[in-house]
């Protein structure tokens, strides 16, 4: 049998990224979360953090906190008839949830919000790749991810969510100073790109299927959606934006779309735990309904 207050204090070191701070989040002292980690690892035989700054869980420590997780889920729903037996009574739940930035700045938020509204339960929000969240789910890290992964996670149940559809848009300034004889694959390789990280590779699809060719030209890069954003329209340079954050844009003229014929879907999942906890059915039928408004299928 598990020691779960000490499992729980190796949770917080993990979650908080110290001793210290982990000791606040628990109302106990910083010796006595040491106490706890260190009693846990020597009786299971094996290091649970690497302690640093911040600490971090080993794969072990990961799958436990991940099993924590699992537990405080199943006592959430019975804590009526647990009253203060169940391990962790008091403490509020928390699900640890992976979402690409582009979801959580056009759709996701109003699935957190009509979460929010129904569930006494905070989200835990990690940023990651849509092609790469399903590996945090793999890893144990969280219980649910929005993704472009299709294929199977084990222990998991994946739902299609719709497609988040991207245009490729530039500032009036910029058209006339790249494209002013047209979007070619010429003044393609001239005009600088825009793109979020070296996993990012929206703008070579975008030029595949519109100009039949994958190379662009300079690459500036802006690892956040509203940056992202606010760089197009300033004239940085050219880049895919999500439909839903650039169509008013576009509309009022701010913004040029470049091939409006080509825009690109990238289709999304929702993976989540198989765990018979109301949170997470909760949080899925949020998602699915926030995403179903937005999202095209």
């Amino acid at each position: 049998m598990l020691d779960y207050p000490a499992l729980a204090a190796v949770a917080a070191v993990v979650r908080e990224g110290s001793f210290e701070r982990a000791a606040a989040a628990l109302a106990i002292t910083p010796s006595a979360v040491s106490q706890r980690v260190r009693g846990l690892e020597e009786r299971l035989g094996a290091i649970l953090i690497v302690r640093g700054q911040p600490c971090e869980a080993t794969e072990l420590g990961r799958s436990l906190c991940a099993h924590l997780d699992q537990v405080r889920l199943l006592e959430h729903d019975l804590a009526p008839a647990l009253g203060s037996t169940a391990a962790g009574a008091g403490d509020r739940l928390t699900l640890p949830v992976a979402v690409n930035a582009d979801s959580l700045a056009t759709w996701f938020p109003a699935a957190a919000a009509a979460f929010g509204r129904v569930a006494d339960v905070s989200l835990d929000l990690t940023l990651d790749d849509e092609a790469h969240t399903a590996n945090r789910l793999r890893a144990g890290e969280v219980m649910a991810a929005v993704t472009a992964e299709r294929e199977p996670v084990q222990g998991c149940r994946t739902l299609s969510l719709g497609a988040l559809r991207y245009a490729a848009c530039a500032s009036p300034e910029f058209v006339a100073r790249y494209f002013a004889r047209g979007i070619t694959p010429q003044a393609l390789e001239q005009a600088p790109c825009l793109r979020f990280d070296r996993r990012d590779f929206l703008q070579a699809r975008w030029a595949r299927a519109a100009l039949g060719v994958e190379r662009v030209g300079p690459v500036h890069w802006v690892p956040s959606t509203h940056g992202f954003l606010d760089m197009t329209l300033v004239g940085l340079g050219w880049g895919m934006h999500p439909c839903a954050m650039v169509e008013d844009r576009i509309a009022a003229g701010h913004l040029i779309e470049l091939a409006p014929a080509h825009r690109v879907d990238v289709p999304l999942y929702w993976t989540v735990t198989r765990l018979h906890a109301a949170a997470l059915n909760q949080l899925t039928q949020a998602v699915s309904t926030a995403a179903g408004e937005v999202l095209g299928r």
